[in-house]
């Protein structure tokens, strides 16, 4: 971030943000009309406005390669704009540009939040950019009073020269007043009001503001947020594109557009027209009870606030807090025995309001999936046109909420299953038409609530996995574990999570290096998640992830093992049951314990040999057997007793425990129970894993 500093770190943190959320808008538009072969009017005014944006935006913080690219996209579509039909001409190849300025825009950001920022140099895109222009300006290179020597838009059209200003304050022109409140607590108001005003410049013919020249003076923040801002402008098109641009603009409040003798008195300096200078003298006049502020038209903004996600996360930790300290009250030893009503009716009322505190904060971390899905479609996009097949990306489910932690952690797995789909399952348009399937093919991404998870399934209608091949892979590669014959079609499906186990016999842009599902299986594992599958030769697969809705504060089983406590996680629990003959346990080849159940035979783990502890019960009929279940399968833990389910908040190992890799042995962290005892919280995946 070497172009701005501390003082600039609050405007540059919202220059990011609302640059990342144009730019999902600005795929989102690009691949809608794309798709439609068509561009709306609409539309076309939306690319110019978020180009325009992060044009300004960009010079002001001094991102200058950004800005410079963004200026072109947006005399591009100002040429569009101006004559849609001109886009005919070069259709495609504009599409393909602007993705890629796309992409150039998200790679600069991506580098400015890591710091130390190196610009790249756009400029070969930019060349590109302006090819394009001139075909559609029918290669007439000549200056014409809208476009300067170079044959492009000015940079600046909006802003008018100092000596025309008055002629265009005192001419018979309409200017309107816009008086704009921004958000209480946004800060830096007066970068904020001249962030509006850059982004006005290109939309009208003359501007200025109340106060004025706000960037210059840190100062005016105060006066802004007393008096809020009053923008004076002459529409250069018409006044409600202008309010359309206050209305998208961000941490404004509300606004209202006022009435031409309710406009406050230009600063001192300004240039003020007779109309102008009468207005105000009018409303000087009209006394105390005179409705001066009369809006002709307001909008209110939603009250939206942009917060550090290590404050969410800090606030979580203050939350998880409470109600271990609520759980240590209520089950205080010094307390058992005794009848004390009025406490008993306190605590329940503390209960009310600690779950209420819980479940505000997890909504607030809580974000829709529809970003996340969004960009899978530029991923089918940028594929289907590089490996020459036809596929169509289908989303359902996308207003489904999940942790923001969770959400960030599964873009990567994603977007690994997605080209999977496209580059080894979809056929070309030639094979699907011999195989009498539709020559597009359709890859599907839906995600559903089911309690306190989340599923999410990405299916496809391809090749379909055949389990005879991916067994003789596995078993070329030295995969397996067992007698071919001994695996079951589900089996067979999870060779492919093993490390380096890849389909693809030759190397491409997209697969056949060696990383292939076992990666996706990894960081699905991390945030607590399963994945399964299921497929039919040549009708297709479908990879069903199941997810926590949040990993801060889960509802887990407390089981005992000697003096120890530990909890599975509910969601990898599917039965509980104890043996009473101890002859229902048999061994395989290698002395493993199994045991049968459903016509499906399980390994059996005790937990006191897992991890060492001293206990009494040891015989398997004195215990309790768990079958639990994760992505590489099922199997059955035995322990002395179930204690009872209990909703724990999940703490992290401190971090000089890391040279012990406890998340390796199955430990994926600890929990502080109502006694003030520490519980053990099992990761099933690498307790499994790790046998």
């Amino acid at each position: 971030m070497s172009t701005a500093d501390a003082g600039m770190e609050a405007l540059l943190e919202a220059f990011i943000y609302e640059t990342n959320t144009m730019l999902e808008q600005l795929d989102e538009i690009l691949l809608e009309s794309e798709k439609a072969k068509s561009i709306s009017e609409e539309n076309i005014n939306s690319i110019f406005r978020i180009t325009h944006t992060i044009k300004g935006s960009a010079a002001m913080m001094n991102y200058d390669g950004i800005s410079n690219l963004a200026h072109s996209v947006e005399d591009v579509f100002y040429i569009i704009r101006e004559d849609p039909a001109k886009l005919d001409l070069v259709f495609d190849a504009i599409f393909d540009l602007v993705f890629q300025a796309s992409d150039f825009f998200k790679q600069e950001i991506a580098k400015i939040q890591e710091g130390n920022y190196e610009a790249a140099d756009p400029t070969e895109m930019i060349s590109r950019l302006e090819e394009q222009a001139r075909i559609m300006k029918g290669e007439i290179l000549k200056a014409s009073p809208a476009r300067d020597e170079a044959g492009k838009a000015p940079r600046d059209q909006g802003a008018v020269p100092e000596e025309d200003s008055a002629n265009a304050a005192n001419g018979d022109a309409e200017l309107f007043r816009i008086h704009v409140v921004f958000e209480e607590g946004c800060q830096m108001e007066n970068m904020r009001a001249f962030m509006l005003m850059t982004q006005l410049k290109n939309y009208c013919d003359y501007l200025d503001s109340i106060p004025q020249h706000p960037e210059e003076d840190s100062g005016l923040s105060q006066e802004i947020i007393r008096n809020g801002f009053t923008v004076i402008c002459k529409p250069r098109y018409s006044i409600e594109e202008v309010m359309k641009i206050v209305e998208a603009s961000l941490n404004i409040k509300y606004y209202e557009l006022l009435q031409e003798d309710s406009a406050p008195a230009l600063a001192a300096g300004s240039q003020a027209g007779p109309r102008q200078a009468a207005a105000a003298v009018k409303a000087d006049s009209a006394g105390a009870g005179a409705a001066v502020n009369s809006p002709i038209k307001s909008g209110t903004k939603q009250s939206l606030i942009s917060v550090n996600q290590s404050k969410l996360d800090h606030l979580m930790d203050l939350v998880g807090e409470i109600v271990t300290a609520e759980s240590m009250v209520v089950r205080n030893p010094d307390l058992k025995g005794l009848r004390l009503d009025n406490f008993t009716k306190s605590i329940r009322e503390l209960r009310k309001l600690t779950d209420e505190l819980q479940d505000i904060v997890m909504s607030i971390r809580l974000v829709p999936l529809q970003s996340t899905f969004q960009k899978m479609n530029r991923i089918v996009r940028d594929m289907s046109k590089k490996l020459d097949k036809k596929v169509e990306l289908y989303t359902e489910g996308g207003d489904t909420e999940v942790d923001k932690t969770i959400n960030d952690a599964i873009g990567d797995p994603f977007m690994h299953m997605i080209r999977n789909a496209v580059d080894h399952a979809i056929e070309t348009p030639a094979e699907r038409i011999a195989l009498g399937k539709p020559e597009t093919g359709r890859v599907t991404l839906s995600a559903r609530s089911a309690g306190s998870d989340i599923l999410i399934d990405i299916a496809d209608d391809g090749r379909g996995l055949d389990p005879e091949k991916l067994l003789a892979k596995a078993k070329k590669n030295g995969l397996l574990n067992k007698p071919e014959s001994e695996y079951t079609d589900k089996e067979a499906f999870q060779l492919i999570m093993l490390p380096g186990f890849s389909t693809n016999s030759e190397v491409t842009e997209f697969s056949g290096r060696g990383v292939g599902m076992d990666v996706v299986r990894k960081n699905v594992e991390k945030v607590g998640g399963t994945i399964s599958i299921s497929s039919v030769k040549s009708q297709g697969t479908t990879f069903t992830i199941k997810i926590p809705l949040t990993l801060a504060i889960m509802d887990g089983m407390n089981i005992s093992v000697g003096d120890t406590i530990f909890t599975l996680p509910i969601t990898s629990i599917n039965q509980s049951f104890k043996l009473s003959d101890s002859k229902q346990i048999l061994h395989n080849t290698n002395g493993q314990e199994m045991i049968m159940l459903r016509g499906e035979c399980l390994p059996v783990f005790r937990l006191h040999e897992t991890f060492g502890i001293n206990t009494k019960r040891t015989e398997i009929c004195d215990g309790i057997m768990i079958q639990v279940e994760s992505s590489s399968g099922s199997a059955c833990i035995f322990a002395d007793e179930l204690l009872g389910e209990y909703q724990v908040v999940v703490k992290p190992f401190p971090s000089f425990f890391n040279k012990y890799n406890l998340k390796g042995a199955g430990l994926s962290g600890c929990s502080i129970m109502g006694d003030g005892s520490i519980s053990l919280i099992l990761d099933v995946n690498n307790l499994l894993n790790n046998q």
